[in-house]
């Protein structure tokens, strides 16, 4: 039997900024602010899940019922402060649903909304950017759970409304907050301070 032959990778060889230098810096600068607006959704997310579970009303008759009910809410911000964009939007949707004073009508639509922008994120996060057409798209390798592959070429102009619509759904976040009378934790806007 032969010997193979073995080969080492000269990294020193490598073009600069490999695997990146196929692309446009502009196009890993929309990337990067996507991703970074994704990162402030989960932001907005877990100081909305804290506002909805620390502002709803409960009805307690004794020591043993509050350090029960403090114990469940603890935990529930612990989660907010780990969990991934998925589980966030599903602890956001129940903690709106289960406050008896939430002013969101379309709550709903809202959720979905997130959860297609979740699966848009995970895409750009966790794809491997192929080479660039002709046009400076790049069709990401990611296959999802399902075993679905993402075939859709994304540019720079897709990127940055990616960016503007999660920045509309973190306002559409904090109004849920705002509009019930309180303050966004956090900020410095109007409104009741949660905490």
């Amino acid at each position: 039997m032969d010997e193979p032959i073995r080969y080492m990778m000269d990294c020193d060889a490598l073009p600069e900024k490999y695997p990146t230098h196929m692309h446009d810096p502009g196009f890993w600068e929309s990337l990067g602010r996507a991703i970074a607006t994704f990162g402030f959704l989960e932001d907005i997310l877990a100081k909305a899940i804290f506002s909805f579970t620390a502002t709803k009303p409960y009805t307690i008759y004794s020591e043993e019922e509050f350090q029960q009910v403090y114990a469940k809410w603890l935990q529930k911000l612990e989660r907010a402060l780990t969990d991934q964009l998925w589980n966030l939007i599903e602890s956001y949707g129940k903690a709106v649903r289960e406050h008896p004073d939430s002013t969101i009508g379309n709550l709903d639509e809202l959720i979905d909304q997130l959860k297609e922008a979740s699966r848009i994120r995970n895409v750009i996060c966790h794809g491997s950017w192929r080479l660039p057409d002709s046009y400076g798209a790049s069709i990401p390798f990611f296959v999802n759970r399902k075993q679905e592959r993402f075939e859709k070429p994304i540019d720079t102009k897709f990127l940055d409304q990616v960016q503007r619509h999660t920045t509309k759904l973190i306002c559409d976040i904090i109004n849920t907050v705002t509009h019930m009378g309180w303050q966004f934790p956090g900020s410095k806007g109007p409104g009741k301070p949660v905490w």
